[in-house]
């Protein structure tokens, strides 16, 4: 009865014009109330009393939501044994493994602030998040304590656990990673006081019996994540129990078929909100079992796909090309996957369509979603589900979400199908930057209405229908000779090659057009670099270019550099030409 009548609702309904995307949702979605609850009240009611079910899946151990709340309560009481107080900042510095899950939880349930950083971050970088976070507390994955036991004593951290990746590994894996790389690990002297095993650490739990919860606000600052933001350099990014909990609800109406005891793959690591939030948090939610990667890995992967036979799988744009070379995935059958979902960069049509033509090759009913977001959103702001999936867009806004496109300058809102600066309002938006007010300013801008947008740095515009393209980003644009290039634009028509696998354009110094586009081009297995390939190359780019935008160079690489966010690191790139530039200019 209630489809009848949302179908009569959107039939008769009066049209919203300002915000087309709204008749994609359904009445009981438009009315969604996002909740008021601390990030581990929400999780624990949203499980209810299914607590047989599994959870996590870490390397074939599988762990159920009875053991997983036990875990969770006995390192909360470790926490608090330790002296850890409501608003302390605890740090997680682990990659995708149960205990980094346990901790994050804990820290919640007792009213503490988790700060999650990369683990493959550089000494300095993990010196200056301590820095920033004030945090006295460190949970260090072991292998990382070598490369940071210099610079933790110039912190405020008095306490270090040195967790390994083994843990929580069935028995034999258990042995056979001591044996490999557990054995050669470095570890503290024994009689050092400021450091701790996982073990040692849940023994204080264990010995604590009194429980605490603490009352949270769903307003209090519940989680730190870090990013370059748009500027590039490193910020802290506080996000309260409120937004957190809301990118759990808005996902959950995006993947409306998925069922409790459905499995999920989760590769993207937990310091980025799009793992940590759509990854994570949403699937414990939702009570499905959640398959944890702490590293990628091939093979593994592989097996994943052939026995555990996952229903959604998210990933970067790089994960899907390792996926489609992998001979390995040549007989493996696709068919009960219900989502495939790509975030964290844009995701050419060309390539869409190639993951597309190979998901139906294996099975696949489905074709891949994207998704589009920043971690100052916590993860995704727009996603694209039936109806709204038009090849390069980036969907339609989340339910509660707002968007708009400005001008950059003047925040004048530009009408549907003129492109602008991405603008987005919504109950995901972090509070903003820790420490840092100037920058929270330059990004987070009151508008005429008197609500706060997110200024995302990146171009696009809204069709009439509502779905949102994404062109280029605002900061990556090239000026030539007065005229404004973006690389993107170009990356697109170079990506329609069918020798090019990846491709980054950037600007390089010129005596006098100032700048000028250069591409840098991995190409596809089996395929030689050649004039005659770079000719094809400058002959696209003629036919679908202004002469200002065609590639001045073409620079055919092996790979190219990525960030510690798997995206093409543009910026090494940039610095490599510069360098080259005033090397030949001190020469001459």
């Amino acid at each position: 009865m209630g489809k009848i009548n949302d179908f009569f609702f959107k039939l008769f309904k009066k049209k919203d014009t300002n915000k087309p995307w709204l008749d994609y949702y359904s009445r009981e979605e438009k009315s969604i109330k996002f909740t008021n609850k601390s990030i581990y009240d929400y999780m624990v009611d949203e499980v209810g009393n299914d607590l047989d079910y599994i959870v996590l899946n870490y390397f074939e151990n599988r762990i159920s939501y009875n053991d997983f709340f036990r875990s969770i309560n006995t390192c909360a009481r470790a926490l608090r044994e330790f002296g850890v107080k409501e608003k302390d900042v605890v740090t997680i510095c682990l990659p995708n493994m149960p205990e980094a899950i346990y901790i994050f939880y804990a820290c919640n349930k007792i009213g503490a602030v988790a700060d999650i950083i990369h683990p493959l971050s550089s000494p300095e970088q993990v010196k200056f998040y301590l820095h920033e976070s004030k945090s006295r507390y460190l949970f260090l994955v072991d292998f990382n304590y070598e490369k940071m036991k210099d610079i933790i004593p110039d912190t405020l951290v008095y306490k270090t656990i040195l967790v390994s990746p083994k843990e929580s590994m069935p028995f034999g894996l258990n042995i056979g990673y001591t044996l490999t790389r557990s054995i050669k690990t470095k570890k503290p002297l024994f009689n050092d006081s400021a450091y701790m095993s996982w073990k040692e650490f849940m023994r204080y739990g264990n010995s604590n019996l009194r429980e605490y919860h603490a009352k949270m606000s769903s307003k209090d600052l519940a989680l730190i994540l870090h990013s370059g933001g748009t500027t590039g350099t490193p910020k802290g990014i506080m996000i309260s129990n409120y937004s957190f909990n809301a990118i759990a609800q808005q996902s959950a109406v995006n993947v409306i078929d998925v069922r409790p005891k459905d499995k999920i793959v989760t590769v993207l690591p937990i310091f980025h909100g799009f793992g940590l939030g759509i990854c994570i948090h949403t699937p414990i939610c939702l009570k499905v079992e959640t398959i944890l990667m702490p590293e990628y890995d091939a093979n593994r992967f592989y097996k994943i796909w052939k026995n555990d036979k996952p229903h959604v799988i998210l990933g970067v744009p790089t994960l899907w090309e390792g996926m489609m070379s992998n001979k390995k995935f040549d007989n493996v059958d696709m068919s009960q996957l219900k989502y495939i979902i790509s975030g964290g960069d844009y995701l050419s049509i060309q390539a869409e369509t190639r993951i597309n033509n190979f998901l139906h090759k294996h099975g696949a009913k489905v074709n891949i979603l994207k998704g589009y977001g920043m971690t100052e959103s916590v993860a995704a702001t727009a996603y694209t589900f039936p109806g709204t999936n038009e090849p390069g867009s980036i969907g339609i806004p989340m339910i509660g979400n707002n968007y708009k496109i400005c001008d950059s300058e003047t925040m004048e809102e530009m009408p549907l199908g003129e492109e602008g600066e991405i603008c987005v309002n919504g109950p995901t938006l972090m509070m903003g930057y820790l420490n840092n007010k100037e920058e929270t300013k330059q990004v987070l801008k009151t508008h005429k209405d008197g609500k706060k947008w997110l200024h995302t740095g990146d171009i696009g515009y809204i069709s009439p229908s509502g779905v949102v393209y994404f062109t280029s980003r605002l900061k990556r644009m090239i000026v030539v000779s007065g005229f404004n290039v973006y690389p993107s634009a170009i990356e697109k028509v170079i990506s329609k090659h069918q020798d090019v696998s990846k491709v980054c354009v950037v600007g390089i110094p010129h005596p006098y057009k100032i700048h000028v586009p250069k591409a840098f081009i991995v190409l596809k297995d089996g395929v030689k670099p050649s004039n005659k390939l770079k000719k094809e190359i400058k002959e696209l780019c003629k036919n679908e270019l202004a002469v200002y935008s065609i590639p001045k160079e073409i620079e055919f690489r092996e790979k190219l550099p990525i960030t510690l966010y798997n995206k093409i690191d543009y910026k090494t790139l940039e610095n490599e030409e510069l360098q080259k530039y005033n090397d030949k200019e001190t020469k001459s």
